[in-house]
């Protein structure tokens, strides 16, 4: 059987002889001891100023959303994971969906201001599948209105974008670290913020509203990492460069046979971008064609995933709109198996059994 992702796992004596530090200190949670390591060495490693660890992906943008007292409407994209726009109506906020750019998937940052309202507040915006958005363009709308911004950037996980990291750009941005993701801690994520103040506020908001032991300034939740994701960070760390490296073959092999094929689009990287190959998703002419696929596909016990699907305009808490790049592309678009061991010869079956069905 082959998966669409497959989680990497350190030696299992590895990770256990981290663990055995916090089992030795009897200290699980609350901020231990390999939390604040994990959080120092992704520091290092992206060359980002400022991170909190928490323990998922989707807290940090609900607690990017709080900590900006964001109210009204919040741009942002209907191609995303459910999370970014639940986030936002979970805040009790609206959303108001923006069509994405048919080439690079990212929120399409042309139609941006038409979408303005005097109740605008935010733009909440994916680097979809660690492509990034305009960030430039994204900036200037922002200062000209005065709007704060949000990146999910859950799949950027070492991603740069002309020299820097992608999670130095926008107000705060967010990552996740769950265990099918390029880098993770089993389940996890992290909030990147440049600011100071602002990175005290999400910081008390991650953690209850605490203020020290006995005093709180301000409402909070409970977002904290603990002791056991961050043993598993600090043992997948070191084998990043390995990882992304291995990926990267794999997905020039796939580039190379899929080369000649007109039918299906792979992803288009925005240039100046060192991207980290955490996905390998394809769109092809006619979503007929992709049913046929995958259930070929699934014929041999090889799954491949509907990455991002449906729309997130079709959910049934917000207003539904007119999109048609992303109501086209979220029906066209197929994730094909990608990991650090997947095998040449399981690509070549995959590559030939698409090739034959559409």
């Amino acid at each position: 059987m082959i998966n669409v992702t497959k989680t990497f796992l350190p030696p299992q004596s590895e990770y256990q002889a981290i663990l055995k530090r916090a089992w030795d200190t009897g200290w699980m949670t609350n901020r231990g001891v390999l939390v604040k390591e994990l959080e120092t060495k992704i520091s290092a490693y992206l060359d980002t100023p400022h991170i909190i660890a928490m323990t998922n992906g989707t807290l940090p943008l609900q607690i990017a959303i709080k900590a900006l007292m964001l109210h009204g409407e919040i741009i942002t994209t209907p191609f995303s994971y459910v999370a970014t726009t639940s986030s936002i109506v979970w805040e009790g906020c609206t959303p108001v969906f923006v069509d994405i750019d048919p080439e690079y998937l990212t929120i399409d940052e042309t139609k941006i201001e038409a979408a303005i309202t005097p109740n605008t507040t935010a733009i909440l915006a994916t680097h979809v599948f660690g492509n990034p958005c305009n960030v430039e363009a994204i900036a200037k709308i922002a200062k000209r209105y005065n709007l704060k911004v949000i990146y999910d950037a859950a799949h950027c996980f070492g991603v740069t974008y002309k020299g820097e990291s992608i999670f130095n750009y926008g107000d705060v941005s967010t990552c996740s670290f769950h265990a099918t993701k390029l880098f993770h801690t089993g389940e996890g994520g992290a909030i990147f913020c440049k600011e100071k103040l602002l990175l005290e506020k999400l910081f008390y908001h991650h953690n209850f509203g605490h203020q020290g032991k006995e005093e709180f300034q301000g409402i909070g939740l409970n977002a904290k990492m603990s002791e056991l994701q961050a043993a598993m960070g600090l043992s997948v760390l070191p084998y990043m460069d390995q990882i992304i490296k291995a990926r990267q073959e794999i997905v020039n092999t796939y580039n190379q046979w899929f080369e000649p094929v007109v039918a299906i689009k792979p992803l288009l990287i925005r240039p100046e971008t060192q991207w980290n190959y955490c996905y390998y998703p394809v769109v092809f002419e006619l979503e007929s064609q992709l049913l046929k696929v995958t259930a070929e596909l699934n014929k041999k016990s090889i799954y491949s995933r509907r990455y991002f699907y449906p729309s997130l305009e079709t959910l049934p808490y917000v207003k539904t709109v007119t999109l048609p790049h992303s109501s086209s592309i979220s029906k066209r678009v197929l994730c094909l198996p990608l990991f650090h061991d997947l095998e040449k010869d399981s690509i070549q079956n995959i590559v030939n059994t698409i090739k034959k069905n559409i």
